[in-house]
């Protein structure tokens, strides 16, 4: 039987043709929502830690709560809702998701202007009126920027209204007001208004939309050059950057599973030539959107790539029960997540320890890696021909690690602080802290760090083919710049860009970072 789930207004199951009715609990409804919506696997601890994280029982409540919503998707021989004893999925692929179908529809060209107009009323209901959960900061945090995106669906529309072939001037200056009123800092919905009243010939109703936006933009610190109606060319400024939110959900993630049974997530977005990451210390899929550290750098090159990565073994959205974690379970990896997303032949990314892991895969595989690309990376793990005193000063970090894991500890702030992220803000920091904390445990964090000292490939430098970029920043004081100037003279024909930054970590707001973008999507392009 069909099953549709509205989310715009109330929030409505229709099941076989009949509305269902809802379970009392305001939080289960949500939860229904949260699944519909956000359409992939979610961590039990993730579900717990967004609805029950109080309660003494929090695994039961989510028990009790999926029990309440399986009738409402379920049928004898067809589970929709689908759990294991790690992850929750609402299998989305045979329920018409009101939303879902609007917003697919949006992104096809061609809709006519009755459709148009009929899905802009349908956008301008509230999203999921009354399940706001103010005590339940995740969740409201997440409900308040799809409520954004709506409108900012709906915006989209009204500017195809706005700027329709079909409709003359005065049929469209109503779409125009209701596209501002939606963006109401929108230089291109203030311009296009402009514009079609002096095409109207309503001199007075112009100047004083002049006078007012140009105010409005004044206030709020944006230029905004008022458009000549005369010029075919105005006013029509470059469109503005996707929000993270908008990636997270234009992404495609999928599972994979390695020979020893642990479930791998990755995700792709963007098209052009293939760029697939390797994973390094820490990911999250989804998260990563909203990073300071990685997210701007991802957006670049999810522009024009098709740009894959993947959360390893012990962190993100992949299996956090792993009994090996080793350079050859990372590699195995990557083999797995490259086999899966169908690729043939590809540029490679290594970050930090990924870098190893990209040297080993490249060895391997000396044919499908077109382009090499090792950012802060290392041949050679800590442990290897390290110092009493780095290895005291290791072993320090692992302990301090396992006590101060994704807590706000001054002392494991100074870790990051001075050697991964000298010029971070403390709101960088604390960021920093909330996402490890969110994205693997303690003990895993310091399995990795264990394993990371173990890594060797410095036998594997002379027999990489692929060409090779190698970029350090000067300042880096995890890896020193000599370290990366080693690997680029025992890697055959590579070539070596220094960075002017500090970070090991390349925070996504320093110039550096667009120096790294351009470096690469350059490096990439030669054949």
């Amino acid at each position: 039987m069909p099953v549709s789930i509205e989310v715009l207004g109330e929030l409505r199951v229709n099941h076989g043709g009949q509305v269902r009715p809802l379970p009392s609990s305001k939080k289960t409804r949500a939860l229904l929502a949260f699944l519909a919506l956000a359409a992939r696997p979610h961590r039990r601890d993730r579900l717990c830690e967004i609805f029950w994280e109080m309660p003494d029982d929090p695994r039961g409540a989510l028990r009790w709560a999926l029990s309440k919503i399986r009738p409402l998707v379920d049928e004898p021989g067809r589970k929709r809702l689908v759990a294991d004893r790690e992850r929750v999925t609402l299998e989305t692929r045979e329920v018409e998701i009101d939303l879902a179908s609007l917003r697919e529809a949006v992104e096809v060209d061609g809709m006519a202007v009755d459709e148009l107009a009929a899905a802009s009323r349908r956008l301008a209901e509230p999203l999921l009126a009354g399940i706001d959960l103010e005590d339940h900061e995740i969740f409201q945090r997440w409900l308040v920027a799809e409520r954004l995106e709506l409108q900012r669906l709906r915006a989209k529309v009204l500017s195809r209204l706005s700027c329709h072939p079909g409709l003359p001037p005065h049929e469209a200056l109503p779409w125009t007001r209701q596209w501002l009123e939606t963006e109401p800092f929108s230089t291109d919905a203030a311009s296009h208004w402009v514009t079609q009243l002096a095409k109207l010939g309503q001199e007075e109703e112009r100047d004083a939309a002049v006078r007012q936006c140009a105010e409005r933009f004044h206030q709020a610190g944006m230029p905004w050059n008022v458009p000549d109606p005369t010029d075919p060319a105005s006013p029509w400024p470059a469109p503005s950057p996707d929000s993270p939110l908008q990636l997270q959900q234009r992404q495609r993630i999928q599972f994979c599973t390695v020979e020893d049974g642990v479930r791998l997530a990755f995700a792709s977005i963007g098209e052009g030539p293939p760029i697939v990451k390797a994973a390094n210390w820490l990911s999250h899929l989804e998260l990563d959107w909203d990073a300071p550290i990685w997210s701007p750098l991802f957006r670049e090159l999810a522009r024009d790539h098709h740009f894959v990565r993947y959360d390893e073994r012990g962190n993100g959205l992949s299996d956090w029960k792993a009994a090996d974690l080793s350079l050859d379970a990372f590699v195995t990896d990557l083999e797995a997540v490259v086999d899966a997303s169908g690729l043939e032949k590809f540029a490679l990314l290594g970050i930090s320890q990924g870098a190893a892991v990209s040297i080993e895969y490249a060895a391997r595989h000396p044919g499908r890696v077109s382009h090499l690309i090792l950012f802060g990376g290392y041949p050679a793990g800590w442990r290897i021909g390290a110092s009493e005193e780095t290895t005291r000063e290791r072993e320090a970090v692992m302990t301090l690690t396992r006590t101060g894991w994704g807590q706000d500890n001054p002392a494991y702030r100074q870790i990051f602080s001075s050697t991964f992220m000298p010029s971070a803000t403390a709101e960088e920091l604390s960021w920093f802290n909330e996402f490890q904390r969110r994205t693997t445990s303690p003990d895993n964090a310091v399995r990795f760090l264990s394993a990371f000292g173990d890594i060797d490939v410095r036998h594997r430098l002379a027999e990489v083919k692929a060409r090779t970029l190698v970029i350090h920043s000067l300042g880096d004081r995890r890896i020193p710049v000599e370290v990366g100037h080693e690997l680029a003279a025992s890697i055959p024909g590579a070539e070596f860009l220094a960075l002017e930054t500090d970070g090991h970590l390349l925070l996504g707001r320093e110039p550096a970072s667009q120096v790294f973008v351009e470096a690469v999507r350059e490096f990439v392009a030669r054949r």
